[in-house]
Protein backbone atom coordinates (compact mmCIF):
# COMPACT_ATOMS: atom_id res chain seq x y z
CA UNK A 1 0.00 0.00 0.00
CA UNK A 2 1.10 3.39 -0.91
CA UNK A 3 2.04 5.71 1.93
CA UNK A 4 0.64 9.26 3.31
CA UNK A 5 1.21 11.93 5.53
CA UNK A 6 -0.04 11.16 8.71
CA UNK A 7 -3.74 12.78 9.53
CA UNK A 8 -3.79 13.85 5.39
CA UNK A 9 -7.38 13.94 3.84
CA UNK A 10 -5.54 11.34 1.38
CA UNK A 11 -4.79 8.67 4.24
CA UNK A 12 -8.21 9.80 6.12
CA UNK A 13 -9.94 9.02 2.19
CA UNK A 14 -8.41 5.80 2.04
CA UNK A 15 -10.17 4.46 5.19
CA UNK A 16 -13.39 5.48 3.93
CA UNK A 17 -12.10 3.85 0.27
CA UNK A 18 -11.25 0.30 2.17
CA UNK A 19 -15.22 0.58 3.82
CA UNK A 20 -16.13 1.44 0.30
CA UNK A 21 -14.59 -1.50 -1.55
CA UNK A 22 -14.71 -4.17 1.42
CA UNK A 23 -17.63 -5.84 -0.12
CA UNK A 24 -16.01 -6.31 -3.02
CA UNK A 25 -18.58 -4.30 -4.91
CA UNK A 26 -18.12 -0.46 -5.46
CA UNK A 27 -21.68 0.47 -5.87
CA UNK A 28 -23.43 3.35 -7.23
CA UNK A 29 -25.48 3.69 -4.24
CA UNK A 30 -22.16 3.78 -2.49
CA UNK A 31 -20.34 6.91 -4.93
CA UNK A 32 -24.07 8.49 -4.38
CA UNK A 33 -24.08 8.81 -0.68
CA UNK A 34 -20.21 9.86 -0.83
CA UNK A 35 -21.21 12.86 -3.11
CA UNK A 36 -24.56 13.77 -1.01
CA UNK A 37 -22.58 13.78 2.08
CA UNK A 38 -19.90 16.37 0.63
CA UNK A 39 -17.23 13.65 1.61
CA UNK A 40 -14.88 14.71 -0.31
CA UNK A 41 -14.93 18.30 1.18
CA UNK A 42 -15.51 16.60 4.51
CA UNK A 43 -12.16 15.53 3.98
CA UNK A 44 -10.50 18.33 2.58
CA UNK A 45 -10.09 17.31 -1.02
CA UNK A 46 -11.33 17.82 -4.58
CA UNK A 47 -13.82 15.47 -5.80
CA UNK A 48 -11.30 14.13 -8.36
CA UNK A 49 -8.79 13.39 -5.68
CA UNK A 50 -11.82 11.43 -3.05
CA UNK A 51 -11.88 9.36 -6.79
CA UNK A 52 -8.06 9.28 -7.17
CA UNK A 53 -7.42 7.73 -3.49
CA UNK A 54 -10.41 5.39 -4.52
CA UNK A 55 -8.65 4.28 -7.48
CA UNK A 56 -5.05 4.08 -5.91
CA UNK A 57 -6.86 1.96 -3.40
CA UNK A 58 -8.22 -0.26 -5.89
CA UNK A 59 -4.62 -0.66 -7.80
CA UNK A 60 -3.04 -1.40 -4.63
CA UNK A 61 -5.40 -4.11 -3.85
CA UNK A 62 -5.28 -5.66 -7.12
CA UNK A 63 -1.50 -5.41 -6.93
CA UNK A 64 -1.38 -7.99 -3.61
CA UNK A 65 -4.18 -9.95 -4.46
CA UNK A 66 -4.40 -13.07 -6.63
CA UNK A 67 -6.51 -11.25 -8.93
CA UNK A 68 -9.62 -12.48 -7.30
CA UNK A 69 -11.70 -8.79 -6.34
CA UNK A 70 -13.53 -10.73 -4.08
CA UNK A 71 -10.66 -11.82 -1.78
CA UNK A 72 -8.58 -8.90 -3.20
CA UNK A 73 -10.51 -6.11 -1.53
CA UNK A 74 -9.67 -7.44 2.06
CA UNK A 75 -6.64 -6.52 3.68
CA UNK A 76 -5.14 -8.28 6.88
CA UNK A 77 -5.64 -7.13 10.25
CA UNK A 78 -2.38 -5.82 10.63
CA UNK A 79 -2.19 -3.53 7.74
CA UNK A 80 -5.95 -2.59 8.40
CA UNK A 81 -4.70 -1.42 11.77
CA UNK A 82 -1.57 0.06 10.37
CA UNK A 83 -3.79 2.23 7.88
CA UNK A 84 -6.14 3.15 10.37
CA UNK A 85 -3.42 4.55 12.69
CA UNK A 86 -2.48 6.79 10.02
CA UNK A 87 -5.14 9.06 11.34
CA UNK A 88 -4.82 10.39 14.93
CA UNK A 89 -6.75 13.50 14.84
CA UNK A 90 -9.90 12.59 17.31
CA UNK A 91 -12.32 15.21 15.08
CA UNK A 92 -10.75 13.97 11.59
CA UNK A 93 -11.32 10.14 12.92
CA UNK A 94 -14.89 11.16 13.86
CA UNK A 95 -15.27 12.37 10.20
CA UNK A 96 -14.04 8.91 8.62
CA UNK A 97 -16.18 6.71 11.04
CA UNK A 98 -19.23 8.55 10.32
CA UNK A 99 -18.59 9.11 6.81
CA UNK A 100 -17.28 5.14 6.42
CA UNK A 101 -20.79 4.51 8.61
CA UNK A 102 -22.98 6.28 5.79
CA UNK A 103 -21.27 4.32 2.55
CA UNK A 104 -21.76 0.57 3.77
CA UNK A 105 -25.00 1.51 5.37
CA UNK A 106 -26.11 3.46 1.69
CA UNK A 107 -26.73 -0.11 0.16
CA UNK A 108 -28.85 -1.33 2.90
CA UNK A 109 -26.52 -4.53 3.10
CA UNK A 110 -24.14 -4.65 5.84
CA UNK A 111 -21.19 -7.42 4.69
CA UNK A 112 -18.65 -8.95 6.70
CA UNK A 113 -15.68 -6.92 5.11
CA UNK A 114 -17.25 -3.83 6.34
CA UNK A 115 -18.59 -4.76 9.22
CA UNK A 116 -14.35 -5.49 9.85
CA UNK A 117 -13.09 -1.95 8.84
CA UNK A 118 -16.11 -0.42 10.89
CA UNK A 119 -15.50 -2.68 14.28
CA UNK A 120 -11.83 -2.65 13.76
CA UNK A 121 -11.76 1.36 13.47
CA UNK A 122 -14.40 1.56 16.12
CA UNK A 123 -12.18 -0.72 18.44
CA UNK A 124 -8.56 0.58 17.95
CA UNK A 125 -10.14 4.14 17.63
CA UNK A 126 -12.50 3.84 21.15
CA UNK A 127 -15.56 5.71 19.15
CA UNK A 128 -18.49 4.43 18.59
CA UNK A 129 -19.89 3.48 14.97
CA UNK A 130 -22.69 6.13 14.31
CA UNK A 131 -25.98 5.34 12.86
CA UNK A 132 -26.30 6.60 9.36
CA UNK A 133 -28.66 9.24 9.26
Amino acid sequence: MRTYPRNSPQAAARIVALALLADGNLCQSELDRLHALDAHARLGLASADLLSVVHGVCEDLLATSDMYWGGSCRVDEATLAALLGEVTDPALRATVLTLCSEVVHSDTHLSEGESVVLHTAQRLWGLAVPEPA
